[in-house]
């Protein structure tokens, strides 16, 4: 296999094909990354997400016409979850210390006064396909579902150049496509070093969070969009479902929710594991856990 290996939206990428990838299509799709990270992206000045956190009185804005796919998802994640999973926490994020200047200091005295004003995405936004509506300064965070999304982008730029076998990952989230399995190591999440187990992976999406990849002081990433504070039960999840975004946003939604609730809506296999050590696999997951 061919590796194609780059740095995107703040992390490592890797795509492996059977063939070498032309300049064209690598600069597509490193054109296309940049383009979604100029829309999404907390951390840039000059992004939509940035616009609409500095607009006082909010405003309508125009999102790419796929957008309504990752806003869709997050409807159905935010309902499954009762609120936990919830684009609106970049504030929360940003007074936890995990802001643009990644100053990993938080700021209690602000962290009480934004309690009271904590927006929902089910109140606080109207959505109209691929228009925002806001009220409001609000502070949008896709990175519990968003990585996965983008790479569906990808390997759709691969599909669109007759690319019909690859490995497209973006960091921990990944899809598959081609005749032969393949095996995932599932990275301990406190000693990259060791694997709890192994997932068979063929024409789907694996995607992985865990509090212990954006972590500092007492904080991570992982935030429950109802209280601003990070989870502290699960510390890892894996997914294996048929696209990326769903993967990747659902192993965020575990962190939260039972995976059989989860499952009366979403189709997916999943192992977590818990700050006790335990770890727990589905069913129907394709892989094993090792004792």
């Amino acid at each position: 296999m061919f590796k194609f290996k780059f740095d995107a939206i703040g992390t490592s990428w890797e795509i492996d094909t059977p063939r070498p990838l032309s300049a064209s299509v690598r600069q597509a799709i490193l054109g296309r990354i940049e383009s979604f990270d100029s829309v999404y992206s907390r951390f840039r000045s000059d992004s939509l997400v940035a616009r609409i956190a500095a607009a006082d009185s909010g405003g309508s804005f125009q999102f790419p016409d796929d957008a309504p796919a990752l806003f869709e998802l997050y409807d159905r994640l935010h309902a499954a979850t009762s609120g936990a999973v919830d684009p609106l926490i970049g504030r929360d994020l940003e007074l936890l210390g995990y802001d643009r200047r990644y100053s990993l200091t938080h700021d209690p005295i602000a962290i009480a006064r934004h309690s009271d004003q904590r927006p929902n995405w089910a109140t606080d936004v109207e959505r109209r396909d691929s228009v925002i509506v806001t009220q409001r300064p609000l502070v949008i965070d896709v990175g519990a579902a968003g990585k996965g999304y983008l790479v569906d982008i990808v390997a759709g730029l691969l599909r669109d150049e007759g690319v019909d076998a690859f490995v497209v990952d973006g960091s921990g989230d990944l899809i598959h496509a081609g005749s032969e399995m393949l095996d995932v190591g599932l990275e301990h999440p406190s000693d990259p070093s060791l694997a709890i187990g192994v997932a068979r992976l063929k024409g789907r999406a694996l995607c992985a969070s865990a509090s212990n990849r954006r972590a500092w002081g007492d904080f991570h990433h992982v935030v429950d969009g109802r209280t601003g504070v990070p989870v502290s039960d699960v510390i890892a999840t894996w997914v294996a479902a048929n696209d990326a975004l769903t993967a990747d946003g659902l192993a965020t939604a575990l962190f939260f929710t039972q995976a059989e609730d989860l499952a009366a809506s979403f189709d997916f296999s999943c192992v977590r594991m818990f700050a006790d050590g335990r770890a727990e696999i589905s069913a129907n997951f394709d892989g094993e856990l090792f004792t």
